[in-house]
């Protein structure tokens, strides 16, 4: 991990492990209904408060924690067309393989932000909360990795590109 990354992540950890206390809570309204609360918004007073943490104005995490349920939205650094365009796409063949990742939503909250996850109870009943945070963390880790690795390879492919173009040229 990156020194300037990791103040960022060990601060999104560490807020997940606190977000991440939740328990069983069926509906108020409907009987034999569990919703992740987060979701439905059925009540104000089930819900916390919204953290958006950020590293920059392009890379930020939104933790927004329920009774039951935890929503994260990432935004992944975007600094120029190429990374937007390659964090579109990546974020695209993520979500069409969300029930993989079992806590990964299909569509993120709002264009601001590239990919969320959702955390209910249910889950953490199945898996340990330690392991679903350094899940997320290493995510992120990777994800940032993945789209530089994507980025120098267009660039190394539209050199090679190009200097076959002008050989053509200089003939």
């Amino acid at each position: 991990m990156a020194n300037t990354l990791k103040p960022y992540l060990d601060c999104i950890s560490l807020t997940l492990e606190a977000s991440m206390c939740l328990r069983n809570f069926p509906s108020q309204l409907v009987e034999r209904h569990n919703k992740a609360e987060i979701e439905v918004k059925e009540s104000k007073e089930l819900s916390l408060n919204p953290i958006k943490i950020c590293r920059t104005e392009m890379e930020k995490c939104l933790i927004e924690p329920s009774i039951n349920s935890v929503r994260i939205s990432i935004a992944i650094k975007q600094s120029d067309d190429i990374e937007s365009l390659l964090t579109h796409k990546f974020a695209r063949f993520l979500e069409q393989r969300a029930e993989q990742f079992i806590i990964l939503r299909r569509k993120p909250i709002s264009d601001e932000y590239d990919l969320s996850f959702l955390v209910t109870h249910s889950h953490l009943e199945e898996m340990w909360k330690h392991k679903l945070v350094a899940f997320i963390i290493r995510f992120m880790e990777e994800i940032d990795r993945e789209i530089n690795g994507m980025k120098i390879a267009v660039n190394t492919r539209a050199r090679v590109v190009a200097q076959e173009y002008m050989k053509a040229f200089a003939r």
